[in-house]
This record gives structure tokens, C-alpha cells and sequence, in this order.
């Protein structure tokens, strides 16, 4: 965002009121001001008070600021009006809303950032993504990777930004974007073929460079290829289900594929009341919480070596008759013979539904 823009504003304001008027960024830089001498100047020590406003007004040392609406709780430009009675309030205020309104014209005309975060977001109508990228000189049909990167701890900071886009430095093709309160998101062009391991690649590179003493510190979700520009939301809103669904279903894991998430993305979709009566239907005789720890760790393991008796004894350290009679308890206990296919996905769909209720908060 060019200070220019900012700065043709605050001088018409120099016609109309005796107060000097101006425009701090994230720093605390003055990059516009209605005195030409103050442009330069530094108030980092204000930063941290004017973001904690919330976007009133706030004075210090006889100046009144507001920050104007910015992406993630931060913001990126704050203006100034000298005086910190209720004419400054006033000014600052009105000055506010039209450099507001001058920042949000120059972006849509000339910030392609701003356009791709429109698209993902919904904010834009398709017949208008046409016109935009060519105003923007935006290829339109070229394939995009869509990636989300949220922190695995939701009490650490945000992801930073900065490190990510020095991963992908090319600002015309690729986009680094703060969207909400902690997720980050990536569009990055990828080569025509580009296959779902491309895409798995882009994101062990996010993830190693954001690896902290060799502990994964972020999630990263994968939606699938957009080939056009009016595809980005719909793969953008798949990066983010598949960190949902990942988180409930596969809990080891950090990168997860949209196009992987199988049976989870369908049960993550169900309204939890159908689940319920899905395990009340399943566990008739006994519910699944009468499976002590031990039991379920064989169901695993069985899964794990595709319902093979033999390989699963031998994974366990036990005799395939010891394995055996644990089968057949479990048919005893439940009615559902694990050895049958068809009992066996019955019951896996209802593992699976048994821990997405429990992420939920629901004892089923």
C-alpha cells in the first residue's frame, strides 16, 4: 500500500481544519502527514496501545489515534489527528473513515493480495473474478495449490507470516495471506500436471521451516488443485475441513490431504443426533465403551494388517488361537464378527463416529 495514496487525502483534510492529520504503520512510522516535516518520524512505543484499543480512539501525548480495520486483531495503518480533546476525537474519526475508504479503493483496483483474499473468502461475485484479474493482469486458468496453516497449540502465536513468504517470494504469482484470528493462508501456483504429492511436498517445506527444536508447530491442510481462479474458495474452505477432520481422525498426523481424509469427511458432515442412534443401532448388546483398552488395541492392530489373523498375531507377539478367541469375545460382547467384511466396516465406521462424538464433547 502506497503512503502516496494516504497522503493525497490527508493534504485536501490541510484545507478544511488547522489540525495536523497523519498515517502510522504497523511499526509506528509516520508515512503520511498533512505537515510534510513530521513524515518519517517513529512511534514504535505507541503500537502496542493503539491495538489494544480495539479500534476507538485513544490519546497520547496530545495526539488522538485510531487504528483503521485490519486482517487478525492487527492493523496495518493507524491515523493521528494532533490535539486529545473532542475536536481531535472528531477529526481522527472522520479522517479515519476516509483513508479507510481510499485504502479499501486502492486495494481493489491495484492489490492483487487483496483480490485472491476476496475470491477465498467469498467476498466477490464470479462474473466479477473475470474482470478483476484482468484489470489485475491476474491469470485466470493456471493451477493453484491451496494451503491453510494453523498452529497446533491454539495458545501460541501466530504463524509467521514472514517466514512463509520468504519460502515463496514471487509476489505476482504466489500469495501469502493472515486470514481470521491464527490461520495463514498459501496460493501458490503450481506446475501444469502438479499431482496431490506436489502438493504434500509445498507443505513438508511450510512445515520444516516452521519446526521448532524438531517439534511440528502447525497443522498444514491441503485442498484440491484449483485450476481456475473461481475454484480457489472451494479449495480453500477443503484446506480447512481437512485440518478439522484430520485433528478428530488422525491425530498423528500434520499434513493432511483434503483428497485423503476417506470416510472421516463424510461422518465429520453427519448431524452428531444421527451418530448417536448409528452407535445406539451398532451396539445393541453392549456399548462400545465396554471394550476395555486392551480389546481395542487388537481391533486396531487388526485393522492396521487388513483383517489378517495370522500377521496380526504375529504384530501382538501372540498365538493366532489367542487372537481368535479375543475375536470371538469381541462377537460375544458387540455381535459383530470382525473376521466378516462386512461387520468389520460396520464396526470401523462406528470407531471412527464413536471419536468424532467425543470430540465434540459428546459421551455416546
Amino acid at each position: 500500500m502506497s503512503g502516496r495514496i494516504f497522503q493525497n487525502v490527508v493534504l485536501q483534510f490541510k484545507e478544511t481544519t488547522d489540525r495536523t492529520i497523519g498515517v502510522i504503520d504497523a511499526d509506528g512510522t509516520v508515512i503520511a502527514c498533512s505537515e510534510l516535516t513530521g513524515i518519517g518520524k517513529k512511534w514504535a512505543k505507541y503500537v502496542k496501545i493503539i491495538e489494544a484499543a480495539d479500534g476507538d480512539c485513544v490519546t497520547l501525548e496530545g495526539k488522538t489515534f485510531k487504528a483503521m480495520p485490519g486482517w487478525g486483531g492487527h492493523f496495518d495503518y493507524a491515523v493521528f489527528a494532533s490535539g486529545d480533546d473532542s475536536v481531535g476525537r472528531t477529526v481522527c474519526s472522520m479522517a479515519t473513515v476516509a483513508l479507510n475508504a481510499a485504502k479499501t479503493y486502492y486495494e481493489e483496483k491495484h492489490d492483487k493480495g487483496s483480490f485472491i483474499k476476496n475470491i477465498i473468502s467469498d467476498n466477490i461475485l464470479i462474473s466479477d473474478i473475470y474482470m478483476r484479474a484482468k484489470e489485475l493482469h491476474v491469470v485466470a486458468e493456471v493451477n493453484r495449490g491451496v494451503f491453510v496453516i494453523r498452529p497446533v497449540d491454539e495458545r501460541a502465536e501466530a504463524v509467521p507470516v514472514d517466514v512463509i513468504q520468504n519460502l515463496f517470494p514471487d509476489r505476482q504469482n504466489d500469495f501469502v495471506l493472515s486470514v481470521g484470528e491464527e490461520d495463514v493462508a498459501l496460493i501458490h501456483q503450481m506446475p501444469e500436471g502438479a499431482s496431490a504429492k506436489d502438493l504434500e511436498k509445498v507443505a513438508m517445506q511450510i512445515e520444516d521451516a516452521l519446526c521448532v527444536d524438531g517439534e511440528r508447530c502447525v497443522f498444514v491442510g491441503i485442498g484440491t488443485i484449483a485450476a481456475h481462479l473461481r475454484d480457489l474458495a472451494k479449495s480453500y474452505k477443503e484446506a480447512q475441513i481437512a485440518i478439522e477432520v484430520g485433528k478428530v481422525f488422525d491425530t498423528e498426523r500434520y499434513i493432511i490431504n483434503y483428497e485423503n481424509l476417506g470416510i472421516g469427511r463424510l461422518i465429520y458432515q453427519l448431524p452428531t443426533t444421527l451418530c448417536e442412534m448409528f452407535l445406539q443401532e451398532v451396539f445393541k448388546k453392549n456399548p462400545i465403551d465396554a471394550l476395555d483398552q486392551e480389546t481395542l488395541f487388537t481391533i486396531y492392530k487388526f485393522f492396521e494388517n487388513n483383517l489378517n489373523v495370522s500377521e496380526t498375531a504375529r504384530k501382538l507377539f501372540v498365538h493366532r488361537n489367542t487372537l481368535v478367541y479375543r475375536l470371538e469375545k469381541i462377537k460375544k460382547l458387540t455381535g459383530l464378527d470382525l473376521r466378516e467384511f462386512d461387520d468389520a466396516i460396520t464396526f470401523k465406521v462406528a470407531l471412527m463416529v464413536k471419536k468424532y462424538l467425543t470430540s465434540r464433547g459428546i459421551d455416546a
